[in-house]
């Protein structure tokens, strides 16, 4: 046990402050005058979605005379570009009207799965208000199936907060970002030292140039030349090379990159203001990603959307809100090769970086919603050195019962929501309230920590063990959760396997690709399915055991597993591995934890159609309940817990009842050709994210 120091620190906790609205996004098109003028969020939209979209009378025009195949070939994204909250509660405000009376998926700014936006024959100005599962910050519309015209006037999302957030300082973080220093006069710089290079504020890459003993060629310090026909003034250049006569050429074949300073690592969460002119020898488009701490070090496709160059000078600005998937980036990435295979002069200039003045060490902000206590982040109460490497704060007052809180968020930074919300911590459980229990901790993004009872609780965190322990010093009684008895659902799940093609590429439990040289096929693993679904969503770290006794009416059917939302919202490609049936009833137990991947996890999908022919799986005796046998994740009876899903196509239902039913759970869409991954890796029909598909730019979900 650590040793525990009686310091303790008070927060005083804000009560009955009247809510502000927030403005989250927003986009007014009466502004604009020609679609090109609209800068759409994450990467735009795909082409038949371009195709079809235009500004006419101040509005989003949207003129389709055929659907597409599949409907998601069509989609774009109309606005966006600042993270969800999850848990808050967000309102979308709309006018939209058409010439059909049709609803379009739509996904984004929190809402998963998909949702849908109403479109009617008359001018609607209309609400949508929902609460954040996920931190999307973007709003995704898929409309393929729409064939008619509709009208959007705006689109506006906001949301209420206690209070105001208070005001921010920025801070300029680049030299020599006017490019007018040669780098060799801002002193002594190793380029291949990441401690010293943090005045290479930008980088270059050019197609044949600086090549290693591989052949490949590296970055180096963006070259810096005098403007043509103004040559009092210095600008970043990168000379773009010809790509390859044959073959298609990489967009990162010529590249540029935007660097933060040495240890200015973008947070999850945090913003920051960036600006710069641009300009190219001929018009080209270019695509940005974010980057590690090494230009090239691949993090997330999207960062500031696709940029256009023209011959003429072009200004950049904008507010750049990191996204969970851009973990530790630190540089903007611009893939400049264009779209044709000419060589193309790229010209940077005063290109500026600023990030919030923010207070960084450790930090905790409480609430309590049953009393009205709501998070306070811009004041959240600093822990104290308790000596012996150990930190301590204690939130809540000795004796004062309205100040007694019950849930907490721990961050590394103060200063601004977003930035306190992406440096939080998540511990491996929920504390038990004793000196005793000790527990790890990791990073996560946007974590509440559930106290197991309201109070008065003084935390200790260990910084360099990564460990935490939550104490209470007063308050309600903390109950004990008892272990309950869990016994097997004796339910007899027969999934009747129909026998499927098997000519498609096969995606493997690894994620590998298997590919079949002959063309036709579509038969998949998960033409045939089962699912054991939980009656509650699951938190990453939950440790879990599953049991059943499983047979098959064909010896040899094999059968992998998956984790998932609903029945086929797809989250992980491992669950509690693979199978090989008898036909004789085997034995089955496995601790399962849940993965980071999967956070939120309620289903285990088996894959049954992994062997082409049509096949009677038997599963029975299931069990599902939490390692300390305190909850049991299944009804022990009835099979409202077990969906099947039998034959490619069809829909999962619950086994027992109506195959025709609608029972409300999410179909997965499967890619209907070769597609690609960002990187250029083909990938099977179940990845899920955004592939290249004969050229095109889809979410795939």
């Amino acid at each position: 046990m650590k040793k525990l120091f009686t310091l303790v620190a008070l927060l005083t906790c804000f009560l009955g402050a009247k809510a502000v609205e927030v403005v989250d996004a927003e986009m007014d098109f009466s502004k604009y005058s020609d679609i090109s003028e609209v800068k759409f969020a994450s990467w735009g939209g795909s082409e038949s979605a371009r195709a079809r979209l235009s500004i006419k009378d101040g509005c989003l025009h949207f003129h389709s005379e055929e659907a597409t195949d599949p409907s998601w070939d069509c989609q774009f994204f109309p606005i966006g570009g600042v993270n969800a909250e999850i848990g808050v509660t967000y309102t979308l405000y709309y006018k939209v009207k058409g010439t059909v009376a049709q609803n379009v998926s739509m996904l984004g700014f929190g809402q998963t799965p998909y949702g849908q936006f109403p479109i009617t024959t008359d001018w609607v100005e209309g609400t949508v208000t929902y609460e954040a599962a996920s931190s999307d910050g973007n709003i995704l519309m898929q409309c393929g199936d729409y064939v008619g015209d509709w009208d959007i006037a705006y689109l506006k999302i906001t949301h209420e907060q206690a209070k105001e957030d208070r005001p921010v300082v920025w801070l300029e973080q680049l030299t020599n970002g006017d490019a007018e220093t040669p780098w060799g006069e801002l002193g002594e710089v190793a380029y291949n030292d990441q401690e010293n290079n943090f005045k290479v504020c930008a980088w270059g890459k050019e197609k044949g140039h600086n090549l290693d003993d591989n052949g490949a060629w590296n970055p180096f310090p963006a070259t810096i030349e005098a403007e043509a026909g103004n040559e009092s003034n210095h600008v970043f250049v990168v000379h773009g090379q010809v790509a390859d006569t044959e073959g298609d050429p990489s967009a990162w074949d010529n590249q540029f990159w935007i660097q933060a300073p040495n240890a200015k690592v973008f947070k999850v969460g945090a913003q920051f203001k960036l600006s710069f002119r641009y300009k190219a020898s001929e018009a080209a488009t270019t695509n940005t990603q974010f980057h590690h701490q090494n230009p090239s070090d691949y993090v997330f496709y999207q960062a500031i959307g696709d940029i256009n160059f023209t011959t003429e000078w072009q200004t950049y600005e904008g507010i750049v809100t990191v996204p969970d998937a851009a973990t530790d980036a630190w540089s903007i990435a611009f893939n400049l090769n264009p779209q044709n295979k000419n060589a193309v002069d790229f010209y940077f200039d005063d290109i500026s970086l600023s990030m919030m003045q923010l207070d960084e060490g450790w930090f905790v902000a409480s609430s309590n919603a049953e009393t009205g206590i709501s998070y306070d982040y811009d004041n959240a109460l600093e822990f104290a050195d308790a000596g012996d490497g150990l930190m301590v704060a204690t939130v809540g007052e000795v004796g004062k019962k309205d100040t007694w809180v019950n849930e907490l968020q721990i961050s590394t930074i103060r200063g601004h929501r977003g930035s306190f919300l992406g440096s939080t911590i998540k511990p491996d459980r929920t504390p038990d309230g004793t000196e005793e229990d000790w527990m790890n901790f990791v990073p996560g993004s946007n974590y509440k920590i559930k106290l197991p009872a309201a109070g008065v609780w003084t935390i200790y965190i260990d910084p360099e063990g990564m460990q935490i322990v939550f104490v209470q010093v007063e308050g309600d009684e903390i109950k004990v959760k008892e272990p309950i008895e869990v016994v097997p659902n004796p339910t007899e799940v027969i999934v009747k396997g129909q026998e499927r093609d098997d000519l498609a590429d096969t995606t493997n439990q690894d994620g590998t690709v298997t590919i079949n040289e002959e063309e036709g096929g579509t038969g998949q693993p998960w033409d045939n399915q089962f699912f054991i679904v939980a009656n509650r969503p699951l938190a990453a770290g939950e440790v879990t055991v599953v049991s059943f006794k499983y047979k098959a009416s064909v010896a040899g059917a094999t059968s992998g597993t998956q984790l998932h939302g609903d029945p086929g919202a797809y989250l992980h490609w491992n669950a509690i591995g693979s199978f090989n049936f008898t036909e004789e009833y085997q034995d089955f137990e496995k601790t399962l934890t849940i993965p980071a991947e999967a956070d939120g996890m309620k289903s285990i999908a088996f894959n049954m159609a992994e062997i082409k022919g049509a096949c009677d799986y038997y599963i029975k005796d299931i069990v599902w309940k939490l390692e300390d046998n305190t909850e049991t994740l299944i009804n022990m009876e009835g099979s409202d817990n077990f969906y099947v899903k039998e034959g490619a196509g069809t829909t999962p239902y619950i086994f027992g009842t109506d195959p025709s039913a609608i029972q409300g759970v999410s179909k997965a869409a499967n890619a209907s050709a070769a597609a690609y991954n960002l990187a250029g890796q083909r990938v099977g029909a179940d990845y899920k994210g955004i592939v290249v598909k004969n050229g095109k730019k889809y979410v795939v979900k």
